[in-house]
């Protein structure tokens, strides 16, 4: 392992752990917040695979969708997108298919999106019981990439509905199986489901760090 992915490793890991706490008092509007240090989130945002403008377009697009698509649903489902490389995740509940194609016309409708992937289901809106599991969940598999030895933790976002975990990125297929491993051995995980952007090994020594000039 390079000094570099030795010092990504060693502040990944104090995130992951502050996640975990964080988890249990969240207050659960969809997603888990959480503030880090200036050092720990450039770290971080230098070692994501999309470009810095798609990180940028991926944020836009997470909040357009919450304004559109809660003037679509309202009280009547449960909704959260989650963007990556502006490919939209869709998941939650609604009450009908009509409400489930009007959410993914809404977001497909969003500057910037490229496909959106349509994992609502029919039903009411989970309770807090469940979206309070399914934020362990996410943490609980979050913590298991970043003490994996071969892949890099930040080259994943996790989503958790009902015990089913979406797994996102730009990863090469032994990272994608490696993570896929990792989350189903995770209790409480009921399904794993990839929504994955794959890449050349070649394109991976692209972001793999640099090895440390010899003394």
């Amino acid at each position: 392992m390079t000094d570099s992915t030795a010092l990504l490793r060693r502040l990944q890991r104090p995130v992951a752990i502050a996640l975990l706490g964080s988890a249990l008092a969240v207050n659960l509007s969809g997603c888990v917040g959480l503030v880090v240090g200036g050092a720990v989130a450039g770290t971080m945002a230098a070692s994501d695979r999309r470009t810095f403008g798609a990180q940028t377009e991926d944020k836009s697009i997470a909040v357009k969708a919450d304004v559109r698509v809660r003037n679509v649903v309202g009280d009547a489902g449960h909704v959260n997108v989650n963007s990556f490389n502006r490919k939209a995740l869709v998941t939650g509940e609604v009450r009908d298919e009509a409400m489930k194609a009007a959410v993914e016309r809404e977001v497909k409708a969003i500057e910037g999106v490229q496909s959106v992937v349509n994992e609502l289901e029919i039903a009411g809106p989970a309770s807090y019981t469940s979206r309070s599991n399914d934020t362990l969940i996410t943490t609980k598999v979050k913590a298991s990439l970043v003490d994996a030895k071969d892949i890099s933790a930040n080259s994943f976002k996790v989503v958790t509905e009902r015990g089913i975990v979406y797994l996102m990125g730009r990863v090469t297929q032994h990272e994608a199986n490696k993570a896929t491993d990792i989350a189903r051995g995770v209790p409480g995980v009921a399904k794993v489901v990839r929504v994955f952007e794959y890449i050349s090994e070649e394109e991976y020594k692209q972001y793999a760090p640099n090895p440390a000039p010899q003394a």
